[in-house]
C-alpha cells in the first residue's frame, strides 16, 4: 500500500506524463488527446444533467443550488448569491475502501 504524501496532488500534466511514462509504445501527444477527450466527454454528459460513474472509483453529477442572501465577508453588506449549478462527486465503495484501509 502507498502512503499518502502530505500535501500531494495531481494536476492534468502529470497525468499526462506518467501515463506517457507508463505506456512507451503511445506518444506524448496522443495521450494528451486521449485525456482531453475523456474529460470534455465527462463535462459534456455534466452539462446536459446526465451523470459520470467510473466504476471503483466515484460518480460526478450536477446539483441545483437556490438563490440565496449571503454577505460580503469584507465589509458585512448583504448580497445576492444567484442560483447556481455545482458539480458534486460521491466516491464509489472502493475508493472509500482503500482510503480507509487499516495499515
Amino acid at each position: 500500500m502507498v502512503t499518502p504524501v502530505q500535501g500531494a496532488r495531481m494536476i492534468k500534466s502529470e497525468l499526462i506524463a506518467k501515463l506517457a511514462e507508463e505506456n512507451p509504445h503511445l506518444t506524448q501527444r496522443d495521450i494528451e488527446r486521449v485525456v482531453g477527450v475523456v474529460l470534455e466527454r465527462m463535462i459534456q454528459a455534466l452539462e446536459s444533467g446526465g451523470r459520470v460513474e467510473l466504476r471503483g472509483f466515484g460518480a460526478l453529477s450536477v446539483r441545483s443550488r437556490d438563490a440565496r442572501a449571503g454577505r460580503n465577508p469584507r465589509t458585512g453588506e448583504p448580497v445576492e448569491v444567484r442560483a447556481k449549478h455545482v458539480p458534486f462527486f460521491k466516491s464509489g465503495k472502493e475508493l472509500r475502501e482503500r482510503l480507509n484501509a487499516d495499515e
